[in-house]
């Protein structure tokens, strides 16, 4: 029970709505997560696996119908629908709050309501913020607890009169006396809310169980209401790693970078590096917090306390320090059981077996003509299993951030990395950033760029042309030379016949080593109308065969022709913000242009 009295009213009011037949307060014990686990497995909505080859491990599968983030149905309820902008879905939040209030009426009968206190960020650090969860759904609660700092802790430091961010959720699936559970409760979609109020600072979720969907902490609150405080306390919530980068000698750069999907955020985070003598150790490989410190510089904290991780894909061969990470003591969801107990998915790095149970629960073989696991399957494993997790992770204070990565996924046109002349130039890049639609996606656009500022658009609780407003401002709050250099890397350039032009992976190291010879002040580079490059012979490539001269020139080419037509779809995306794009940004593409013209 909470000494919070704003909070132990809330919970009361929301208890009176749902109408649980029981509440729980969280306390943030191992023996009680295994407590709930145990129950689950009971229950049969979930597995324990082999624990032999997975130590303390669980297996769930979700109902098809919940099986990733609804971005559809995913809401900014700004009390002004302009505020919320282009690029998010809106409702009246008086209007989305009666619907809300209408479907949570009794929505939790014959369940229990858990009580989370949880803490993005170490507890205590000033950099951190307290949410507090309610739901009706155990696997949400044992998720939380390995995504954030959960408990009595997060009580006592929140103490009588601490602000805390209040998070609603159900499963949607009241149960009847007598009547039995599914194994994945959720509501069918068209009855599925993510809400987010940003005036308030609430965050109201309905129907779903799933990932972003369901752990408040993680997209609703560490990015999108996170967002919000963020440009009126004047620090920045990014979709970004952190990871730390020592050189030979011992220097050590900080470095963050925001990704869109598919582009290798989590196996940057986690890289081994194939230059001698480097090393690199990861602070997180998604969200990053970062305000200024006493030293005028941006210090970053990962607000989170595990990886929920995509699956497939990732193996011993793409990023072994993922595979470390999960294997003990993790949630696996949507993933391939195997006869042994075992877990499999496709890309794990090993045939499948001749038999498996697949991710619904059916009898799968290899000549089945559906994948085994989903292709969202994940893991949830706590981060500081990361063999290569930074000593200084939880460092209350942040790290300072030397350097700023942005990227996307394009085979043409954007050279494998670049510099920006200025912080302004930088937010123009940020801004600029994306990926070509690829097959994998229905869509009739396939080969077209989707702009993703930042990696954020899905994740931004309000107007896109704020947002980089405030991004502007933060370059404003201190002086240029304390501020991150800003760099945009693209690992994905093909030659005209197809083939990639850069390994990638591990050795990415050596695009990282350019940049931290940048933030030094040396490292070769010459000017050119997109932003500093580095010379033919400036990047590492000792020992690695595959990557020619000719290669290296094609990698670092800057076509003009290309870019001129990049510059005319930048000015119509620009453009489809609305007036509230800021006009320094416009500045920046007028200046690209001349340059590219000269």
């Amino acid at each position: 029970m909470a000494t919070n009295v704003k909070l132990q009213t809330w919970v009361d009011q929301i208890a009176s709505m749902t109408q649980p037949d029981a509440i729980r307060w969280i306390k943030g014990t191992e023996e009680e997560k295994q407590e709930l686990l145990d129950a689950m497995v009971a229950s049969g909505m979930a597995t324990k696996l082999n624990e032999s080859k997975h130590p303390g491990c669980y297996l769930f599968r979700s109902d098809p119908s919940d099986v990733a983030r609804v971005e559809g149905r995913t809401y900014i309820a700004s009390v002004k629908e302009e505020d919320a902008g282009p690029t998010n879905n809106w409702i009246d939040p008086v209007e989305l709050k009666k619907t809300l209030t209408s479907l949570s009426t009794g929505c939790m009968k014959g369940r229990t309501m858990y009580v989370i206190p949880f803490s993005m960020g170490p507890v205590g650090s000033p950099i951190s913020k307290i949410g507090i969860e309610i739901t009706d759904s155990a696997y949400v609660v044992v998720n939380m607890m390995i995504m954030t700092r959960t408990g009595d802790a997060v009580l006592e430091q929140l103490g009588e009169d601490g602000e805390f961010i209040p998070c609603i959720h159900s499963v949607g699936a009241p149960l009847e006396e007598g009547a039995k559970d599914s194994t994945w409760p959720c509501a069918p979609m068209d009855k599925k809310y993510i809400a987010h109020f940003p005036e308030e600072k609430m965050i109201w979720s309905y129907g779903s169980g799933y990932g972003g969907n369901a752990l408040l902490g993680k997209k609703c609150f560490a990015l999108r209401i996170a967002s919000v405080l963020a440009r009126e306390e004047g620090w920045l919530a990014e979709h970004m790693l952190i990871l730390k980068l020592t050189d030979p000698n011992g220097n050590v750069k900080h470095i963050c970078g925001a990704f869109p999907s598919a582009c290798g955020k989590t196996n940057l985070a986690m890289l081994v590096p194939t230059i001698p003598g480097w090393k690199v150790e990861t602070l997180g490989d998604d969200i990053a917090w970062m305000k200024f410190g006493s030293d005028g510089r941006l210090h970053a904290l990962n607000p989170e306390a595990g990886f929920f991780g995509v699956a497939p894909g990732t193996s011993m061969e793409s990023n072994p320090n993922a595979m470390l990470s999960c294997a003990k003591n993790t949630i696996f969801t949507n993933c391939a059981l195997t006869d042994e107990g075992d877990i499999w998915w496709e890309g794990i790095g090993y045939d499948a077996p001749e038999h498996l149970i697949d991710w619904q629960g059916k009898d799968w073989t290899p000549n089945s003509s559906e994948v085994a696991a989903h292709k969202n399957a994940r893991f949830t494993a706590p981060a500081n299993q990361c063999p290569v997790i930074a000593p200084d992770w939880e460092d209350p204070n942040g790290v300072p951030v030397d350097a700023i990565l942005v990227g996307g996924r394009r085979k043409t046109t954007i050279p494998l990395v670049h510099q920006s002349f200025n912080w302004n130039h930088g937010i123009f890049m940020g801004a600029i950033m994306g990926s070509e639609i690829t097959a994998a996606v229905i869509s009739d656009k396939v080969g077209q760029v989707r702009r993703d500022p930042f990696a954020m658009l899905p994740f931004i609780g309000y107007h896109v042309g704020d947002y980089l407003q405030h991004w502007l401002d933060i370059g404003k709050a201190t002086d240029e030379d304390k501020l991150p250099k800003i760099f945009y890397v693209n690992w994905f350039r093909k030659s005209e016949d197809g083939k990639w032009l850069w390994p990638g992976y591990g050795e990415n190291s050596r695009v990282l080593k350019w940049i931290v010879e940048r933030c030094s002040g040396e490292g070769k580079a010459v000017e050119t109308p997109i932003g500093y490059l580095p010379t033919v012979d400036a990047i590492d490539r000792s020992g690695l065969d595959s990557v020619s001269d000719e290669d290296m020139a094609e990698l670092l080419t800057v076509d003009k022709e290309e870019w001129k037509a990049e510059a005319k779809s930048i000015r119509a995306h620009f453009t489809s913000y609305g007036p509230k794009m800021p006009r320094e940004l416009f500045a920046e593409l007028d200046a690209l242009e001349a340059r590219l013209n000269a």
